[in-house]
């Protein structure tokens, strides 16, 4: 009887096993989970994405939670039956002791219990590591090379390099401001550059006003009190994106991406990567984007937005700012039929820079510009 018995729980652990193991198997899935509220309801809150990086995440997340669902349920379940099963009221009516029997010596159940949340955390960890590299891989092809440059407390956005197919000029485009960008490079350690500036000595070999990490474009979209950024890009196209900040630490952030990169100074001496790719925005539209790092008083403030267009009217609009340097941007939006200013945000409160201490700190912001 007591083999019978042993046998039995044996096999009621197998049956755990089993559940656990092909529920874990569903947090790999990179499948879209069924549409319906209760997959809805397990985003917990997350946006559905507009890039397949973005997909890939939120799939996944969703699978975690329905892993986590069935565990716990499996161990819940458990734990009720094990209270009515092994209570001591029904204990004393079977005629048996008040203690059900021991097994901290059953090795087999011990091993069980030992190697399943090992599996499980490996299982997890092991899913976890494709949808990483999906999201942070640099091999995309981009067509678009967008310099972002944050600062206190607003964003500026410059076209680095364009594919010959959405090109202004009809070949690869080059948006590299060449004249501005050698003289950041000169900001270094160029002491006549200090003394021009009025900057102090130098740190490390370098001027306290070093923006040579900085990136420069002919054609940028600034940021200003009065008015939001709006960054265009086009759709169905691999897109890069070259973060830096002109000041303190920030975040670019567009919750439809379900991603955020952190804008450093100097990324590289602080060694942090300030590149990252999508594989296309599959979505046309206006996406509101925000700095996503506390950065002082007005961050809450510092928002931007991507319009999203169509590779047509992004190269019309390139065209545009190509032949008209000197227009807005809102001015290049209305040509290819978009609203001018953001429609995801609202325009920041005029003069909030006022309360920013310049005597005491060195003003990158308009070098950065």
């Amino acid at each position: 009887m007591e083999q019978r018995n042993k046998r039995s729980f044996q096999r009621k652990a197998l049956l755990t096993g089993v559940l656990g193991a092909g529920s874990l198997a569903l947090a790999g899935c990179d499948v879209a989970p069924p549409e319906n509220g209760f997959f809805d309801a397990l985003r917990m809150g997350w946006p559905k994405g507009i890039t397949p990086e973005a997909t890939a995440m939120g799939n996944f997340w969703v699978w975690v939670w329905v892993t986590a669902w069935i565990i716990g349920i499996i161990m819940w379940g458990l734990m009720i039956w094990t209270m009515g099963a092994f209570s001591a009221k029904k204990a004393a009516k079977a005629g048996k002791d008040e203690f059900p029997k021991q097994l901290q010596y059953n090795v087999p159940l011990e091993l069980v219990l030992t190697i399943m949340p090992i599996f499980i955390v490996m299982a997890l960890f092991f899913f976890t590591v494709p949808t990483q590299d999906k999201v942070t891989a640099l091999d995309k092809d981009p067509k678009v090379t967008v310099d972002v440059t944050g600062y206190q407390w607003n964003w500026k956005f410059g076209y680095a390099k364009v594919d010959a197919d959405l090109s202004p000029t009809g070949s690869e485009y080059q948006g590299v401001d060449q004249e501005r960008q050698a003289q950041a490079e000169k900001s270094k350690i160029d002491e006549a550059y200090m003394e021009e500036h009025g900057v102090g000595g130098p740190i490390h070999g370098k001027s306290k006003s070093d923006v040579s990490f900085l990136h420069f474009n002919k054609i940028e979209t600034l940021g200003t009190t009065d008015e939001v950024p709006v960054l265009v890009l086009p759709s169905q196209t691999p897109i890069e994106f070259n973060l830096a900040s002109a000041d303190v630490a920030h975040s670019f952030w567009v919750p439809e991406f379900l991603f955020k990169r952190d804008a450093f100074p100097n990324p590289e001496a602080n060694k942090s990567q300030r590149v990252f790719q999508v594989e296309k925005i599959e979505e046309e539209g206006a996406f509101v984007g925000r700095c996503a790092e506390m950065c002082g008083t007005y961050h809450a403030m510092m928002n931007f937005e991507i319009r999203v267009v169509s590779p047509e009217k992004f190269k019309q609009y390139m065209e545009f700012r190509n032949q008209n340097p000197q227009a807005p941007n809102s001015e290049a939006l209305k040509t290819i039929g978009e609203a001018p200013y953001a429609t995801s945000t609202s325009p920041f409160v005029s003069g909030r820079t006022a309360t920013r201490d310049t005597e005491n700190t060195v003003d990158l912001n308009e070098a950065a510009k």
